[in-house]
């Protein structure tokens, strides 16, 4: 692997996709959230009635979709930002993220656009250290309190984020877990500054050796 890429992985509401973002701008690198392609996908099989239980038919809509992450996530076109977030979302998305086929799908996607990319990519996402980008550059596992995470997840609150913790962990198809040459960091209570600042120290330290 000849491109830079920074992965960062972790449960729901860790500060993965705060810290990725926050790191990208301060790198001036690529950003990439592999789980709002996921939730891209779950909503549009919500909205075409495809059964999220259906693994072929959910694979065949996943290899269809044109999908966007920056600026905004959009469907063939149809910005889905804040749908992605709903309720009924978050209640389906562990289901398609463990489609096996679906994820072949993305992963290629994922892989493709990060080595379009001139500078560098931070990736951040479930498994994205030990599936998509396992030769990464850097890996972070950012973890954080079951009390802190639901309180970042807003409305979703703890049980829903422990079923998702649950579904993620147990799954068959990439499931959660650290990597175990990841840097781990835990984020409760910490500032996204202090977080990225680390990960930037280490990167550093990396280039210097």
């Amino acid at each position: 692997m000849t491109q830079k890429i920074i992965a960062i992985d972790g449960p729901a509401g860790s500060g993965k996709s705060t810290v990725a973002r926050a790191l990208a701008s301060a790198l001036g690198w690529a950003f990439l959230d592999t789980g709002a392609m996921y939730r891209a996908v779950t909503c549009e099989a919500l909205d075409q009635g495809v059964d999220v239980n259906d693994q072929r038919a959910v694979a065949a809509l996943a290899a269809s979709l044109r999908l966007t992450t920056l600026p905004r996530v959009t469907v063939n076109g149809r910005d889905v930002e804040e749908e992605i977030r709903t309720d009924r979302v978050n209640a389906a998305v562990s289901v398609v993220a463990a489609n096996a086929l679906v994820r072949a799908t993305m992963v290629a996607r994922q892989r493709q656009w990060a080595a379009e990319q001139p500078l560098g990519t931070v990736v951040e996402g479930r498994d994205t250290t030990t599936v998509v980008f396992p030769e990464a550059t850097l890996k972070v596992f950012l973890t954080a309190s079951l009390e802190e995470r639901a309180r970042r997840r807003g409305d979703e609150g703890e049980a829903s984020v422990a079923r998702r913790d649950e579904a993620d962990t147990n799954r068959n198809a990439s499931p959660l877990r650290q990597a175990d040459d990841a840097l781990v960091l835990d984020t409760t209570g910490r500032a996204v500054d202090e977080v990225v600042g680390e990960i930037i120290t280490c990167l550093t330290n990396l280039h210097s050796n």
